[in-house]
């Protein structure tokens, strides 16, 4: 399974990369298995270039939670750490995104892949750290030639090594 993490707001917390760790060590508490992590990608706010820079990074999980159910489980994750949802957007202190649950696609209240990863570079460039030769469930793309075709977030790059 892959989790996107991202922020542009520490919330509590010391900075933005100290946030997305705290997030990492709270996906067992949620039966989320840590199986590997990216390195901290940074990219320009967006819609509004002028708000803080966002943070973020891709985990592989294992879990035995279908996918509705990792979902509900990123969710209280996200409002443990302050996360409130409001306008699309918005700055903020948490956002986890099932990118992807094994080969499984649905297409109905949840939809998975994620419908718009294949897109950022600040998720796939992070994937492709990690799995370049995953390959998109849909697409049947590797996760290496998505990071190289991003339209969204082309000024991703990694800030922080692991």
């Amino acid at each position: 399974m892959i989790v996107a993490l991202g922020c542009n707001l520490a919330g509590a917390y010391t900075s933005r990369e100290a946030l997305l760790e705290a997030a990492l060590a709270a996906l067992p508490d949620e039966g989320l298995e840590l199986v590997a992590r990216s390195t901290w990608w940074g990219s320009a706010a967006w819609p509004d270039p002028e708000g803080p820079e966002y943070r973020n990074g891709v985990a592989i999980v294992r879990t035995a939670l279908s996918p509705a159910q990792t979902l509900a489980a990123l969710h209280r994750i996200e409002a443990r750490f302050g996360r409130a949802r409001g306008e699309a957007n918005a700055p903020r202190t948490l956002d986890l995104d099932l990118v992807a649950h094994g080969r499984s696609v649905l297409d109905g209240d949840l939809i998975v892949p994620h419908p718009r990863a294949h897109e950022r570079l600040f998720v796939m460039g992070p994937l492709a750290e990690l799995a370049p030769a995953w390959i998109h469930p849909v697409s049947g793309e590797p996760a290496f030639r998505l990071a190289a075709n991003a339209t969204v977030g082309r000024d991703a790059r990694s800030i922080a090594k692991v």
